[in-house]
C-alpha cells in the first residue's frame, strides 16, 4: 500500500456554502486511510442526490458539513483496496456499493473511506451505476412505503391506493416500481415528456402536474389515496386532503417548516388524515434487499445520465435543475 499511499488522489470540493456548481474545484488530495471498522474503496461509480446541493447551499448548516473544505457525495460503488482494523465481511478485490455519511463526504473522489456497517456486497449482475443510485434515492422509496405506508413488499397486505409526486426522479422512480410489488393501485404524477417512461415502471395512473388535474392530484379513476410518497416541494395540505381517503397519509420526504406545523396540527385536532415527515434511516439489511432485488430484475436504477469525475460540475448543476428523470452518476 505505501507506494499507493504516496500518489495524491483527484477529489472534487468546495471551500464554503453557497456558489452551485461553479465553486466546485478540482483538487489533488492524499489517498484516505481507513480507521477501525472502515474501508477504503475505489470508486466505480457515485450517484448524485438532492441532499448534496442543499447541504453545499446552507440548508442544514450548521449540522453539514463538519468543516470545510469538503468533498461532497454518499453513494457509492466500487472496489475494496484495503480494510481497516476490524473489518470481517470485506476483503481486497471484493466489490460494495455504500453510503457514507453526509457529515464527512467523500464520494466525489477515486477513492472514498466507507464504514463497513453501512457497506453491502454488490454482485456481478448489478453494475456499479445501477447499485450506487439505490442507497439514499432507494433506501427512502423503502422506507416510505414499508414504515410510513405500511405497504408489504412481498404482495400479502391489502389492497392500497397511492399516490407517487415527481415519480420521474431519483426518490419517485423507485418509489413506483417498489410499490407495484406490493398489492396497490398506483398513481404517479410527473412532467408530460415523463408519461410514457413512468407507466413503463409500472404505474396504473400518471398525471402530467402541468394539467389542472394534475395539479389538483385527482386520480383519474376517481380513487382516494391511503399514502401519498411525495417526492417533491411547494404543493400544500389544502391540495392533498381532499384526495386522501379516511386515514390517508402523506409521507413528505423533503419536509419543510411549513409541514412540521401541519404535522403538529394534524395531532392536536386528531385528524385521521396525517402528514408525516419522513428522514430517511440507512440500514445495511434494507439496501441488500435492494440490490439483491435489481440482480433479479425486479428493481431497476434509471440512469439519466453519467459524467465523468473530471466534469462533476455538469452532474452537480444537473442536479440542481431538479428535472433529472432517474439518477445521475458520476465515475472517474
Amino acid at each position: 500500500m505505501a507506494t499507493l499511499a504516496a500518489k495524491p488522489i483527484q477529489a472534487v470540493r468546495y471551500d464554503s456554502y453557497g456558489g452551485g456548481a461553479a465553486a466546485l474545484k478540482h483538487v489533488e488530495v492524499p489517498i484516505p486511510t481507513p480507521k477501525r471498522n472502515e474501508i477504503l474503496v475505489k470508486l466505480e461509480a457515485l450517484a448524485l442526490n438532492p441532499f448534496d446541493w442543499k447541504i453545499q447551499k446552507g440548508v442544514v448548516r450548521p449540522i453539514y458539513p463538519r468543516k470545510f473544505p469538503h468533498i461532497p457525495g454518499t453513494d457509492v460503488a466500487g472496489e475494496v483496496v484495503e480494510v481497516g482494523q476490524g473489518v470481517s465481511k470485506f476483503k481486497a478485490g471484493d466489490k460494495v456499493v455504500a453510503t457514507v455519511s453526509h457529515a464527512t463526504g467523500g464520494g466525489l473522489a477515486e477513492f472514498v473511506v466507507t464504514g463497513e456497517s453501512l457497506t453491502v456486497a454488490r454482485p456481478p449482475e448489478v453494475s456499479a451505476a445501477e447499485a450506487a443510485g439505490l442507497p439514499i434515492a432507494g433506501l427512502t422509496a423503502h422506507q416510505a412505503l414499508t414504515q410510513g405506508a405500511g405497504i408489504k413488499l412481498d404482495g400479502t397486505g391489502k389492497e392500497a391506493n397511492i399516490l407517487v409526486t415527481a415519480a420521474s426522479g431519483g426518490v419517485g422512480h423507485y418509489a413506483v416500481q417498489l410499490a407495484k410489488l406490493g398489492n396497490t393501485h398506483v398513481t404517479a404524477t410527473c412532467g408530460a415528456r415523463n408519461i410514457e417512461f413512468v407507466k413503463s415502471l409500472g404505474a396504473d395512473e400518471v398525471l402530467d402536474y402541468k394539467t389542472p388535474e394534475g395539479a389538483a392530484l385527482k386520480s383519474p379513476s376517481g380513487r382516494k389515496y391511503d399514502a401519498v410518497i411525495h417526492c417533491t416541494t411547494g404543493i400544500p395540505w389544502s391540495t392533498f386532503e381532499p384526495n386522501l381517503s379516511k386515514n390517508g397519509k402523506v409521507i413528505d420526504l423533503t419536509p419543510g417548516p411549513a409541514a412540521f406545523l401541519t404535522s403538529a396540527l394534524k395531532k392536536i385536532t386528531f385528524s385521521s388524515k396525517k402528514l408525516v415527515p419522513l428522514f430517511v434511516t440507512p440500514k445495511s439489511e434494507n439496501l441488500e434487499y435492494l440490490v439483491n432485488l435489481v440482480k433479479e430484475g425486479k428493481l431497476k436504477t434509471v440512469i439519466d445520465s453519467k459524467h465523468p469525475l473530471s466534469k462533476a460540475e455538469d452532474a452537480w448543476a444537473k442536479s440542481i435543475d431538479g428535472h433529472a428523470t432517474g439518477k445521475i452518476v458520476v465515475e472517474p
